[in-house]
Order: C-alpha cells, then structure tokens, then sequence
C-alpha cells in the first residue's frame, strides 16, 4: 500500500467525523512518527514531507555513509556498498537520503499504524466535542432519546453526540420513549479516557431559571432578573425575582394572566407547583414571603446562628410547613436561614423538648424539622400526616402520641 492510498482510504472517514484534510495530515505525521520511532527507536533523522493540497505525503531516512562492516547504527548509518546501490558516486562521511515505501515497514507495522490513526481521529473528535460542551455547562439544550437503561437515558443530538441523562437528574415523575425529544441543561462535562461524557439535568435548580429565561420575554431581555430559584423536584419550587423597573411587575410578569405564562413551565417540570416571590433586601420581609402562602405574626432572626423564630396563629402553621414538609424546606433554601416555627395564642400547650426525658432527642429533631416542635402540633395531625411529613417509623410514632397524650389526660 502506498502512502497516498493510505491517505485516501481515511477520506470517508473524515467527512463523516468532520476533519478537515489539513489536521488529518498533522495526525498522520505524529502518528508516522510514533510508528518511526518504535520501529528504528528514533524518528530524528527522518522527514516527513506532507502535501496537504494533494493529500500526499513522504517520508525520508537520513543516514551518513560508512566503511562497510562498521555500521554501529543502523538507523543511523549505511555500508558504503548499500549507499552505492542507491546512487553510484556516494562517498564516505556523505548524507544519503532514502524514501520508506509504507510497504518497507512490514505489514503488522501498516496494520498498527492504521489503528492508531483511527484512534487519533477518535481522540481528535471527542477533544473537539468536549471543547464544544464545557463552555455550555448551564445551557439550555434538547436531545433525543436513543436508549433508555434502569440508572440512565442515553440521548443524541442533532450532531450524534451521546449525552446522558441519568436517573438522580431526571425529575421523579419524569416518562420517556424511543425518540422523544428531551429538554435539561448541561449539568457537567468530564472526559473519561478520550471519550467525553456530558451530563444533562432536569432536576437542576438551573433547568428552572432557564426555562423562565425563555418563557418570559422580560427574564430574557434583563428587565427581570431570578435572584435565586430553590426546587424539590417534581414537587415544588420557589424562585426570587426582582427588577429594577419600578413600572413592571415581576411576580405579575412571570406568572402572567390566571397563570398562562408560568403554565408551560408547570407542565414541563411534570406538575411542580412553582411559588414567585418579590425579592427584598428586607430579611424579615423577605423570609415572610418566602413563607407563603402562611401569614406569619412576627419573628426573631439570629443571624450568628442562621436560625430565625417564626411566630404563627396556629391555623397558619400547616400552610407555612406544606405539603411533605416542603413549603418551610424551600423557604429555608431560599433565605439561607433555618426556620423554627412556633404557634401563638394556645396557652395549654407544651414544647416537645420538655419530653426529652421520655422522648429520644434525634426523635425530636425529627418533629422540628417539619416543623412540629409542640405537643399538640403533632397530637392535630393523623398518625398517615405524621409517616409522611417525617422519616420516622409508624411504632415511634405511636409511642410518641401515646406518650404526648397522657400528658394532657393527667
């Protein structure tokens, strides 16, 4: 084979994976010299001569003649009698010059050489593909689904490039099939190997704040802008706006009329309940909000501690903690602060810290952080409300009641 047909039979190839001809000749050249150099272990006194245009190349040994039967190299020396083969009037100490035919390095030699090309190639387009993807981590992007396994989705592109989406980035109600077109944002690039692996994420925080980036013009065009958006995926989430126009409405503009502007946002989130929030300097102010839809009395921030106290009527305290625990969860998210919520206006009431000689302390840790730090907070609540809203078992549960309860019959 010679050189030029070994050039040619890449150029399919090429196309496919969108090298143009001049890199294919500098990936021929290293991978030429790798070869050179495991064969005759130096590649110095070699040239290689690439004609890009003609995509052609040759490659030529210099060695310097010697007596005959005192070549201490052969790679780098020639008898005087093989020089003279070449070109009769060749001296000693002269340079000769001699082209390698690919056919001269043997054919297991050819047979690795074209490997390592095509490896090269491989490894100059993952390199291109990974380039492409670091600098849009955080984007916005759709793939289609190729293959869907138990702990990940595989998509491709428009291009073909594979990227993944495993299961601890997909939203937990989230159902695909062959060929569905599936949105997320870039959550990670990393190369394992030469081969990179791009990571995609519904359940990002960022996946939010893009998808209002291009459903409302106003976040797009800047007049809008997300202070921070908070999620539990699949469920809820809330996001801080704020704008510097005092003419525009940023809660008004993101929602839009009976919701139609945050609707479709809803729907491609499987349903999350998406709570917008006037962003404040205020603290106080701001972590009311954030409690919404619960009115909150007052409340005491300790900013050494992260912690604030809020202070509700008792009707309020359900709306403030949510759902699962996720309304007072996200608002503490949001904030940065840890919430304690206690009720006002029940004077025969106990705090569940009074019971920690009958009661475990991480049990009552459990309680607080959803919310529950009262005797009858918890008693107002079914024994199923209580298994939900808490990781505890329904025997603790049941001891905690009963133990609660006698407190009051006494």
């Amino acid at each position: 084979m010679e050189n030029l047909a070994l050039i040619d039979s890449f150029s399919d190839f090429k196309d496919e994976k969108l090298i143009d001809r001049v890199t294919l000749m500098v990936i021929l050249e290293e991978v030429f010299r790798n070869t050179l150099k495991r064969k005759y272990g130096s590649d110095e006194n070699f040239d290689i001569i690439i004609n890009p245009d003609k995509g052609d190349l040759e490659i030529w040994r210099n060695r310097i003649v010697v007596n005959n039967g005192e070549v201490e190299d052969p790679n780098q020396e020639i008898e005087l009698s093989e020089a003279q083969k070449i070109e009769t009037d060749f001296e000693i100490g002269e340079d000769v010059s001699e082209e390698v035919k690919l056919i001269d390095l043997g054919r297991r030699t050819i047979q690795t050489l074209r490997q390592n090309l095509i490896s090269k190639i491989f490894e100059h387009d993952s390199t291109n593909v990974f380039n492409q993807f670091k600098d849009r981590v955080g984007d916005l992007y759709t793939a289609e689904v190729h293959h869907i396994r138990s702990r990940e989705v595989i998509l491709l592109d428009d291009d073909g490039n594979e990227i993944i989406l495993p299961k601890d980035r997909q939203i937990p109600n989230d159902f695909f099939r062959k060929g569905d077109n599936i949105r997320g944002v870039i959550d990670s690039v990393e190369l394992r190997g030469n081969k990179p692996r791009i990571i995609l994420s519904r359940t990002s925080p960022m996946f939010l704040e893009k998808l209002f980036e291009q459903e409302i013009p106003e976040v797009f065009d800047g007049l809008i802008t997300i202070k921070k958006a908070v999620r539990i995926p699949g469920e809820k989430a809330k996001v801080a706006v704020d704008s510097y126009d005092d003419r525009i409405d940023p809660v008004g503009a993101c929602v839009g009329m009976k919701g139609s502007r945050i609707h479709g946002i809803v729907r491609e989130l499987g349903n999350e309940n998406i709570d917008v929030i006037n962003y404040t300097n205020n603290l106080q102010l701001f972590i009311t909000r954030s409690l919404s839809p619960a009115k909150v009395n007052s409340l005491k921030i300790d900013d050494d501690s992260k912690r604030v106290q809020v202070f509700l009527n008792p009707e309020e305290v359900s709306k403030a903690i949510g759902k699962g625990g996720y309304n007072i969860r996200l608002a503490g998210k949001l904030t940065g602060y840890e919430i304690d919520v206690f009720r006002e206006g029940m004077e025969e009431d106990v705090e569940l810290k009074e019971f920690s000689d009958e009661i475990e302390d991480w049990v009552i840790e459990e309680f607080k952080k959803v919310g529950l730090d009262t005797a009858k907070s918890i008693l107002e609540l079914s024994q199923e409300d209580l298994l939900k809203r808490t990781d505890l078992e329904e025997e603790t549960i049941k001891e905690v009641t009963k133990i609660l309860k006698e407190e009051f019959e006494e």
